[in-house]
């Protein structure tokens, strides 16, 4: 068979679960990605699809539900922040994952410096980002950030979800070298 004859026959989707069997096999971090509405008020949403995307200009990505409302917010706003939970904030991400409309009251956050997005106390890290592109992909939207602000926090692992559910790094998965802290 021709390479040619491969790239344009139409090969049919792997079955849903298997589809998810394999996304699951991949670990990844839990964020929490927060912004606020055209009123003001505080939206959020757990995502554990973010990634790093381009280093200049610094882009970040995250792929959101198309249905999520925190969505609407992000794309009327054109701001929001990513806050990386650490190891002991399963509370924190089951609480922005259902869909609570008291999540802010659940949790303790201050106001972004830069961008006035809301930042959860107790992260890892975060990123505050200016949205620089939307795209939709299926039943979902890519979001890249252009991350205007941010910083480390808590000297902790973070916490992870693999096979679909909450994990966590041995103590001695710590990197060697850290990394140097931003001038």
């Amino acid at each position: 068979m021709s390479t040619q004859h491969l790239m344009t026959d139409e090969l049919s989707s792997v079955d849903l679960q298997t589809f998810r069997q394999v996304m699951a096999s991949f670990a990844s971090g839990i964020t929490v990605v927060t912004t606020t509405d055209a009123e003001g008020v505080p939206r959020g949403l757990t995502c554990s699809a973010f990634c790093s995307v381009s280093v200049d200009p610094p882009l970040l990505l995250n792929s959101v539900a198309s249905r999520s409302g925190s969505l609407k917010a992000i794309l009327e706003r054109g701001r929001f922040a990513v806050n990386i939970l650490s190891s002991d904030d399963e509370k924190t991400s089951n609480v922005f994952a259902s869909g609570a409309p008291d999540k802010f009251d659940q949790v303790a956050w201050d106001t972004g410096p830069t961008t006035g997005m809301p930042l959860l106390r107790g992260t890892v890290a975060h990123a505050e980002c200016e949205l620089d592109n939307a795209v939709v992909a299926g039943d979902h939207t890519l979001l890249l950030g252009r991350v205007v602000a941010g910083a480390t926090g808590l000297d902790k692992l973070p916490l992870t979800y693999w096979r679909s559910d909450y994990a966590k790094l041995a103590p001695g998965a710590r990197a060697v070298h850290p990394m140097p802290s931003a001038a």
